[in-house]
C-alpha cells in the first residue's frame, strides 16, 4: 500500500528564526502523513537549530542533526546517508509546501514507477509583509515513455525553471544513492546535483500542479548583491549544458537555440552583475569586464542564435548585437537603478524573458 512508502524530507536550516517553523509546519501539514524530516543545523548562530529541536520533542518524525558550519550542500548529504525513506524530498528552510504535495508526488511516483518526479511551482516575492509578486511555473502532466523521450522534450523543461532546484521534485532514493549522487561542495547553487540525477535517468513524470512556494524578500534579494565570481560560474555551467547534450546526443535546431537562448540570458545577467550598485570596481573596469564577457565567441554566436520570447530579452540584445560595450553598459545601469528602485516592475519584466 502506498501508505507504507516513506518520504525522507531533507531541509538544511540556517538563520531562518523567523520562518523556519512555517517550513516546517507546512510538512506536518502534509495530507500524506508517512514521512521522517531531517532538519540539519548547519552551525546556525540564531535560534533556528533550537526552533527545530522544540518540533523534534513535540513530533517523532522530526529528526534534528546538529553540525559545525559547510553550507547547506554538506548539510543535505549528511541527511541524504541518513534517510531510510524510499523517496528523497529536499526544501528550503525559508519556503513552504501545499498540503498535497507530498500525496501528489508518491502517487505519481508508485503509479509510473518514477525515478524522478518533477512539479510546478511559485514564486512569491515580497515587497513589504502583505503586498507580493507571484509567479506560477509548470509544465503539462506528462509521463515520458522512454529516457529518449524525457530527453528529447526537456528544454522545454529548463525553458520554465523546472530542472535546476531540487524542491519541486521526489527523487528514488535508491538511484540517489546507488549512483553516489550527492551535492558537490564547490558551486553556489543546486544545479550540478540535478545535472547528475537527470544525465542517465529513465523514468520521469512531470505533474502540472504547483505545490511549492519560492520565497523571496525584496530586502534579501540579489538585487542587492555583487558576485564577482558569476561569469566564471555561468561559463562552467553552460559547458555542463553542452556536455549534457552531447552526452544525449540530442542535437536539433530546437536544442541549439534553447542552449543559446539560455547562454544570452545568463550573459544578460552577468552584465546586470557587474552593473549592480554594490560592485566596486571603477566604471573602466566595468566596461573593460563588459567587452570580454561580449567579444567570446561563444557569446557572440549565441546572440546572434536567440529568440528572444519577451520585450525585455529584445531590448537587452540591441546592444549586444550591435557589439556595443558603450551602450551594453549603459543599458545595464538602466536596468540596475530598476531593480533597485523598482523591484516589482522588475520582477515582471524579468518574469517575461
Amino acid at each position: 500500500m502506498m501508505e507504507n512508502v516513506k518520504v525522507s524530507v531533507i531541509m538544511p536550516v540556517y538563520g531562518v528564526e523567523a520562518y523556519v517553523g512555517k517550513a516546517i509546519e507546512s510538512i506536518q501539514k502534509q495530507t500524506y502523513k508517512n514521512w521522517e524530516f531531517f532538519c540539519v543545523d548547519d552551525g546556525t548562530k540564531d535560534r533556528s537549530g533550537e526552533i527545530c529541536d522544540e518540533y523534534a520533542a513535540k513530533d517523532p518524525r522530526i529528526k534534528v542533526i546538529h553540525k559545525e558550519n559547510g553550507g547547506a550542500p554538506s548539510a543535505r548529504n549528511v541527511a541524504i546517508d541518513q534517510a531510510t525513506g524510499k523517496y528523497l524530498y529536499f526544501m528550503d528552510s525559508d519556503d513552504w509546501a501545499e498540503s498535497t504535495m507530498l500525496e501528489d508526488m508518491v502517487t505519481a511516483a508508485e503509479k509510473n514507477s518514477s525515478q524522478f518526479v518533477v512539479t510546478g511551482f511559485y514564486i512569491d516575492t515580497y515587497y513589504t509583509d502583505s503586498e507580493k509578486f507571484v509567479q506560477e511555473q509548470a509544465y503539462k502532466d506528462c509521463v515520458y515513455p522512454t529516457q529518449q523521450a524525457f530527453r528529447e522534450d526537456a528544454h522545454h523543461l529548463f525553458d520554465l525553471n523546472l530542472l535546476y532546484s531540487p524542491w519541486n521534485k521526489l527523487f528514488l532514493t535508491e538511484y540517489v544513492k546507488g549512483n553516489g549522487i550527492y551535492f558537490p561542495q564547490t558551486f553556489w547553487d543546486d544545479f550540478p546535483f540535478i545535472l547528475s540525477v537527470i544525465r542517465d535517468v529513465e523514468r520521469v513524470t512531470v505533474l502540472s500542479g504547483k505545490y511549492y512556494h519560492f520565497i523571496r524578500k525584496r530586502q534579501e534579494s540579489e538585487t542587492a548583491r555583487y558576485r564577482s565570481d558569476m561569469y566564471d560560474k555561468r561559463e562552467e555551467e553552460h559547458g555542463w549544458m553542452i556536455d549534457l547534450y552531447k552526452h544525449w546526443n540530442i542535437h536539433t535546431p530546437e536544442t541549439e537555440e534553447f542552449l543559446a537562448r539560455r547562454y544570452s540570458e545568463r550573459l544578460i545577467g552577468c552584465i546586470e552583475n557587474v552593473t549592480n550598485r554594490n560592485c566596486t570596481l571603477t566604471t573602466k573596469e566595468k566596461k573593460a569586464k563588459i567587452r570580454e564577457m561580449i567579444s567570446t565567441p561563444t557569446a557572440m554566436q549565441s546572440v546572434k542564435l536567440t529568440k528572444a520570447r519577451s520585450a525585455y530579452m529584445k531590448l537587452m540584445l540591441v546592444p549586444l548585437k550591435m557589439h556595443s560595450t558603450g551602450l551594453t553598459y549603459l543599458e545595464g545601469r538602466i536596468i540596475s537603478k530598476v531593480k533597485s528602485g523598482n523591484t516589482e516592475l522588475f520582477a515582471k519584466l524579468k518574469a517575461g524573458r
